[in-house]
C-alpha cells in the first residue's frame, strides 16, 4: 500500500501567507489600541536631558520627519530591536529623519548609558519620566512613533520591530 503525498499548491500556499498576514496585522493592532492615533495631529512636545548631559528638544527638528522610539534598558524586545534602529541611524541620517530614542522604566543613568552602548546608538537618548509616558501613551516596550515634517502623528507602533520594519514606517513620511 502506497500513500500519496501531494505537495501544497500555490492557492493553499497563498491562504496560509494570507492567515499568516491577518494575525500579525491584527496582533500590530492591538498592541497599539491605547496609542495616540496616527491621524497627522502634532505630536506632543518631548524635550530633557539626554545622557550625555545635553538639552535635547525635539521641535527643534520641525521641518523633517522624526522617529521617537521608546524603549527600558532591561526590555529583551528593545534590546532585539535597538540594533535594527542603529542601523537605521546609518542609512538614514540625520538630515533625512531626526532619530530620538527615550528611555522609560529606568534605575539609574548608567544603566541606560549601558544599553546605548551596547547597541551602538549613534542618537540622542533621551531621559524620560512618567510625565513623558503618559503624555506620549506609551504602555509598553519598545513603542514607536513616526513624525511627519510638522511633527504630526503619521505611525506608530509597539513591540519588535524588524529593520525593514522601521525602514518601512518612516519611508515616505514627510
Amino acid at each position: 500500500m502506497s500513500i500519496k503525498t501531494q505537495a501544497p499548491g500555490y492557492r493553499s500556499l497563498l491562504i496560509s501567507i494570507g492567515l499568516a498576514l491577518a494575525v500579525f496585522l491584527a496582533m500590530a493592532a492591538f498592541n497599539s489600541r491605547n496609542m495616540l492615533p496616527a491621524d497627522r495631529e502634532a505630536a506632543p512636545r518631548l524635550a530633557g536631558q539626554t545622557i550625555s548631559g545635553a538639552f535635547y528638544d525635539l521641535s527643534r527638528s520641525a521641518g523633517r520627519p522624526a522617529l521617537v522610539y521608546f524603549f527600558a534598558p532591561w526590555c529583551k524586545v528593545c534590546a532585539a530591536s535597538a540594533d535594527n534602529l542603529a542601523r537605521l541611524r546609518r542609512w538614514r541620517d540625520g538630515t533625512d529623519l531626526e532619530m530620538v530614542a527615550v528611555a522609560l522604566d529606568w534605575e539609574n543613568v548608567d544603566s541606560v548609558r549601558a544599553y546605548a552602548t551596547r547597541h551602538q546608538l549613534e542618537l540622542p537618548v533621551l531621559l524620560g519620566d512618567g510625565d513623558i509616558a503618559r503624555q506620549w501613551r506609551v504602555y509598553g516596550y519598545p513603542s514607536y512613533y513616526v513624525l511627519d515634517g510638522k511633527h504630526g502623528i503619521a505611525r506608530r507602533d509597539a513591540g519588535y520591530s524588524s529593520q525593514f520594519g522601521l525602514w518601512w514606517r518612516t519611508w515616505l513620511v514627510n
